[in-house]
């Protein structure tokens, strides 16, 4: 079994994995070192003193096909290798030595956790537990992921903090009548009722396009990866590999187009993975692109934040609880602190390390996200390109309430009561903002998908989960003395996203605040949780 798994491994991630291309060992400047130093999410930075984020103690997780190699357990892997997960499972049963040990699994690991001197992973001592699906064939698939998935997420006492998803599915192998990316396959649902349950963040590698393995990207709840290439020494272009979440082909394998059903995109974030440097289970270099290697690169980073989370509880910081370790206040932070526009230093664009640009060379500026208030994400962007330390930053700013003022740089974890429309919470700023500088601000919040159980609140082969529906949060930012939303500078009013997001520029001098609206809900709970993260100049701060 293990033999035909192997031999078949290069053939099926080709088909249900991230887009991962042939070993390109040799190449010059190439390197993961690349990718997680300034040139690319810029982590080795936080890994350094006087940070020394490393992902210390922090559970993380992977779900596979396959699986990466252990010392002691597979044949294949060496003493002392790169790549030491802490512990691995065939489904949801301890891994069977030497059975479904796979390449990428491996590459993908060394990715968040590799300790190599010369190619350092992101999180080198994050806790990696990661899953074997086992081959994909007529009896297996979505059921089978949901339960590794959700094998995963009870690991560490049930303190798993984000998992990496660098594969997933067909449309042509969904079970359902005439399936759509309307966030209803199993799996989809899987993942977003995970996600609350279980209290962890999903990435995903983002597949969809003609042919790709859009399951489940359809999700509300994780975040979606595209991948970056270098130009000029830099992670600063989408990849033209990328399958983009509104292709204008078909795809001969679906009976339509695999996009997201209605207005909603599927990209919220671009991170490296154009000739990613990695390793095999034999500690081999390899080189390889795709977005399987730029979703753990969000994975990782997530490590390195609740590592300092977690410090700043234990210290007692003010501003501060537990709530960092919510998965909307990790997805809130990561899109609100990616680069978008290279900031020339006089902080107008709040420190940003470099100009991202599509596949036709535009930059946000030039997206429809940027001139109509109804769609919050670039199509080929989401929010922009993962800077770790942006993000550290983000989270730095501390947790704020509506009831007192708050700084330019930020997070919240509020929930607003649900029993009447246009219920609201307005967070203001406490310093005047500068007129010409940009202020980015993301708000997330959760679908809500229950599981259908009998028994014991898990997952079970032959259950089924039920929608609960979306509720509509929309965000407004607003001169400080305003009360009628149609005076707000702009806004975010996506009625189809579980995201809103602004990136706008301050149109004069003065005080302002940020406003958030329960639209409409669906759900019937009498409360919805969200989390914010927001970023301004504040006029004092600016630099001469």
């Amino acid at each position: 079994m293990a033999k035909w798994f192997a031999g078949q491994t290069r053939f099926s991630l080709a088909r249900i994995s991230g887009f991962s291309g042939l070993g390109l060992a040799g190449l010059p400047a190439l390197a993961l070192t690349s990718s997680v130093g300034p040139a690319g999410i810029d982590a080795l930075r936080l890994q350094q003193a006087p940070y020394n984020l490393t992902g210390r103690k922090i559970a993380i997780g992977q779900v596979e096909i396959g699986r990466p190699g252990q010392f002691g357990l597979d044949k294949i892997v060496p003493p002392s290798g790169p790549v030491e997960p802490h512990r691995l499972f065939q489904l949801n049963e301890p891994a069977i030595a030497n059975e479904f040990v796979d390449d990428h699994a491996n590459n993908v690991a060394s990715v968040m956790i590799s300790q190599d001197k010369l190619l350092t992973g992101v999180a080198p001592e994050a806790v990696l537990y990661s899953a074997a699906v086992g081959p994909l064939t007529e009896m297996s698939g979505q059921p089978e992921e949901c339960l590794a998935s959700q094998y995963v997420a009870l690991q560490n006492s049930g303190d798993v903090r984000a998992v990496n998803f660098s594969f997933g599915e067909p449309l042509s192998r969904d079970p359902r009548p005439a399936p759509l990316l309307d966030g209803n396959a199993l799996l989809t649902q899987c993942i977003d009722w995970s996600e609350r349950a279980h209290k962890l963040l999903y990435v995903i590698a983002g597949n969809q396009g003609g042919g790709g393995i859009p399951i489940p990207t359809d999700n509300f709840n994780g975040i979606n990866v595209a991948y970056s290439r270098r130009v000029n020494g830099e992670f600063v272009k989408v990849d033209f590999a990328n399958l983009s979440s509104e292709p204008n082909f078909f795809s001969p394998r679906s009976p339509g187009p695999e996009r997201n059903e209605g207005t909603r995109r599927s990209i919220n974030i671009v991170a490296p993975g154009n000739q990613i440097e990695m390793f095999d289970p034999s500690g081999v270099r390899v080189t390889s692109s795709g977005t399987s290697f730029a979703a753990p690169h969000v994975v990782a980073t997530v490590a390195l934040l609740q590592e300092f989370g977690d410090r700043q509880f234990r210290a007692g910081a003010p501003h501060w609880s537990l709530r960092s370790r919510e998965p909307m206040v990790m997805k809130s932070v990561l899109l609100n602190s990616a680069d978008k526009l290279q900031d020339t230093g006089d902080g107008r664009l709040l420190g940003m390390s470099r100009t991202l640009l599509d596949e036709s060379n535009r930059s946000w500026l030039d997206s429809d996200a940027y001139s109509d208030v109804k769609i919050p994400l670039h199509a080929e962007l989401g929010t922009g390109h993962l800077n770790a330390f942006r993000a550290y930053e983000q989270l730095a700013g501390g947790q704020w309430s509506p009831a007192e003022a708050v700084p330019a740089v930020g997070w919240a974890y509020q929930k607003l009561e649900t029993d009447q429309p246009s219920a609201y919470e307005d967070y203001v700023f406490e310093q005047p903002l500068q007129a010409g500088s940009y202020f980015s601000a993301t708000l997330s919040w959760e679908r809500l998908v229950e599981l259908a159980d009998s028994d014991d609140d898990r997952y079970d082969r032959g259950e089924s989960f039920r929608d609960r529906g979306l509720n509509n949060l929309n965000l407004y930012l607003m001169p400080a003395d305003a009360d009628d939303l149609s005076d707000s500078v702009w806004s975010s009013v996506s009625d189809a996203d579980s995201v809103e997001h602004i990136f706008y520029p301050i149109p004069e001098t003065g005080r302002y605040k940020l406003r958030v609206v329960h639209q409409e809900g669906v759900t019937g709970q009498p409360t919805q949780p969200y989390a914010l993260a927001w970023w301004a100049q504040s006029a004092s701060s600016m630099a001469p």
